[in-house]
This record gives structure tokens, sequence and C-alpha cells, in this order.
């Protein structure tokens, strides 16, 4: 299972139910990598896409508590271990878990890779990503040239599960 987020150097990822910045590499990069994937997330990330839709051509599994929620075009699941015999259905290498903070945290441990978009920038921010730098078991494997859009800075790096030994 894969990670896909973007975060500032604080790890933040969010403010108010929203990105904390938008940038059109970054969602192109996001598109190219979950297109054709499943994509896991919570009900609050859902609803902060356009009209509140799913991602289209992805299978869209939402976790959440509210028994009641309904969303067409999307897997809905209740509790961590229903969520967990729904994603048994798929190749666990084609699955990203999309956010938001509390799904991060859930299924970080489930992980193997995790692809983050670093901004250079400190954001005001309600919401953060594990700090995956101060973690043992994740090391960069990969970082890219250094990128801009307009003043800011940013970088695609790569992350991965050391084997444990």
């Amino acid at each position: 299972m894969n990670v896909i987020a973007a975060a500032d150097k604080n790890w933040a990822i969010g403010y108010k139910n929203k990105l904390l910045v938008s940038i059109p590499a970054d969602m192109k990069f996001f598109r190219q990598t979950t297109t054709g994937k499943v994509v896991v997330m919570g009900r609050k990330t859902l609803e902060s896409f356009p009209n509140g839709l799913p991602l289209k051509n992805r299978t869209n599994i939402v976790l959440t508590s509210n028994k009641d929620y309904r969303v067409k075009d999307a897997v809905i699941v209740h509790t961590p271990e229903e969520l967990m015999e729904e994603l048994g259905k798929y190749d666990s290498d084609d699955i990203y878990v999309i956010g938001g903070e509390s799904i991060y945290r859930q299924l970080l441990p489930y992980c193997q890779k995790a692809y983050i978009t670093k901004i250079d920038h400190a954001y005001h921010a309600d919401t953060y990503f594990p700090n995956l730098d101060e973690l043992e078991e994740w090391e960069m494997t990969q970082v890219s040239e250094e990128q801009t859009c307009f003043d800011l800075e940013y970088v695609f790096s790569t992350y991965e599960r050391r084997k444990s030994d």
C-alpha cells in the first residue's frame, strides 16, 4: 500500500478542510500516479473535492463512522476492519492513501511507500502528516530536483519503509 501527500516544511497538509496550496505540477503528479488505481480517504477529504464527488477513473474507498453516509460511485466502509477486508480485494501496490490526517495515521503502518511533495514553506495549518524524517522505519530513497511554482520551492520525494532485519 502507498501513501501520497503534499506537506509543508512542518509536515502540515491542510487547513479548514482545504489543501494548503495548489501546485499544478503536484496535482498532475497526483492524477498520473493515482488514475486507474484505488484511493482511500476519509469523509472530510471526499467532501473537500469539487462538488464532494469521488475522483474520476479511480476506485474511491471512503472510511467514515457515519453509518448513513452514501456517495454515488464510492465504496463506503465504516470500520478499520471493514476497510482492510475491502482493500484485500485489490493489489496492494495499486492502493493509495490520500488523506486526511486521521486516515494517514491509521494506515501508515500498512504502507510501504510514501510519495511526498515537500513544500519549502511553513503554512498556517490544522492538519498534519506524520513526520517521516523522524520515523526510524522510513527512509527517503528518491528526491527530485528542486521545482518552482511562482515563488514556491518544492521537491517530489519518495520514502520507503526500511526492511526489517
